[in-house]
């Protein structure tokens, strides 16, 4: 099922999203709507948040950058639970966007490599150290976990800057390919 994507100004966008039981009903179909709603919507990376439900899991597909990256051809996965246990490499910049937050685009400054713990779809638990975009990707979906967005880690000039868009994002005033829902 695609669902609507929540816009900037959403509460649920906001809110430190809930552990996901084991015995969690209708697991298998959220995993697929949110694959179908990224793809519909053109993502890379989709968290629970983001269509409105304040649960702990996100989904990549990087896929799409393997040409810039050849080892993002794989990179499709499910991240169910996940805690991010340490970064790694130092600081770099990266130009992120977000499906939450259409038209605005900024540098955005995370960890180059993190090491994280996570269920994956079939629910085995799984540690791995991810870097470079990947990582970048990992982070941008773990923050929406703990109701952070990119446009927090922006300068607050270039915040103040692109108020008048994030204003209008959050009234539903976007042209964008997808369904989307403001609050």
């Amino acid at each position: 099922m695609i669902y609507p994507v929540f816009l900037y100004g959403s509460p649920v966008l906001r809110k430190i999203a809930k552990d996901i039981p084991e015995d969690f009903p209708g697991l298998d179909e959220l995993i697929n709507s949110l694959f179908e709603t990224m793809y519909h919507s053109d993502g890379i990376g989709l968290a629970a948040p983001q269509i409105g439900m304040a649960l702990r899991i996100f989904v990549t597909d990087a896929s799409p950058l393997e040409e810039d990256d050849p080892s993002l051809k794989d990179f499709k996965k499910v991240f169910i639970n996940p805690l991010i246990l340490s970064y790694e490499g130092g600081i770099e910049k990266y130009n992120e966007g977000c499906l939450s937050i259409p038209d605005i685009r900024e540098d955005v400054e995370r960890e180059a490599a993190i090491l994280i713990r996570y269920c994956d779809r079939d629910f085995n638990y799984r540690e791995e150290f991810f870097e470079g975009i990947a990582a970048r990707i990992i982070q941008h979906e773990y923050d929406h976990l703990e109701g952070r967005l990119f446009t927090d880690l922006i300068s607050p000039l270039k915040k103040r800057l692109l108020k008048k868009k994030l204003t209008s994002i959050s009234k539903g005033k976007v042209d964008v390919k997808y369904r989307v829902k403001h609050l």
